[in-house]
C-alpha cells in the first residue's frame, strides 16, 4: 500500500512538471576539447615545422651534464623524436629540437635535470625558460635562459 502511494506521488510530480514545461525545450550543447591538440582549428592558422638551433652554455651544467625535455606549450608542440637534449659539462649540445607550431614562438620552456647523457628518463628538477629568435630556423641561446622554480618549490 505504501509503495502504491509513493508511485502515485512520483507520477503526479512528473506529470505536473511536464504540464508546466515549455513547449520547446532549450537544448544546451557544450563542446569540450583540448586546445593543445587542435590549435590550428582554434586559431585558423596552418601548422608548420620549425627546427631549433641550440647554443649550449657550460654555466648551466654540472659534471654530469644537463638533460632538457621540451615542454609543449602554445603555439608549439614537440615532435616525439626531437624533444630531448643533453648539454655536456663543456656546453656541447647533443640532440635536436623540432617543433610543430602555428607561428614561431618567442619563448619556450624545458624541464631540466642534472644527469649524464645515457640516463634513463625520470623525474626532472624544474623549468628552464628560454627566449627564442628566428622565424622557421629558431635559435635558442641557453646562456640567455632563466631557471624557474624547482618542482618542490611550487
Amino acid at each position: 500500500m505504501v509503495i502504491r502511494q509513493l508511485l502515485i506521488a512520483v507520477f503526479m510530480c512528473l506529470a505536473g512538471a511536464a504540464w508546466g514545461a515549455d513547449a520547446t525545450p532549450v537544448v544546451r550543447r557544450v563542446s569540450l576539447f583540448s586546445t593543445s591538440t587542435d590549435w590550428a582549428a582554434v586559431t585558423g592558422l596552418p601548422w608548420g615545422q620549425y627546427s631549433g638551433k641550440i647554443i649550449g652554455d657550460k654555466k648551466l651544467t654540472t659534471p654530469n651534464g644537463l638533460i632538457l625535455y621540451y615542454l609543449d606549450g602554445f603555439p608549439c608542440y614537440g615532435e616525439a623524436d626531437s624533444v630531448r637534449l643533453w648539454i655536456s659539462p663543456t656546453g656541447k649540445v647533443d640532440g635536436k629540437l623540432r617543433l610543430v607550431c602555428v607561428h614561431a614562438p618567442t619563448v619556450i620552456q624545458f624541464a631540466w635535470r642534472n644527469a649524464p647523457a645515457d640516463a634513463v628518463q625520470k623525474a626532472t628538477t624544474g623549468i628552464l625558460v628560454c627566449p627564442v629568435t628566428g622565424n622557421r630556423e629558431l635559435t635558442v641561446d641557453l646562456g640567455k635562459c632563466s631557471r624557474g622554480k624547482n618542482w618542490d618549490s611550487y
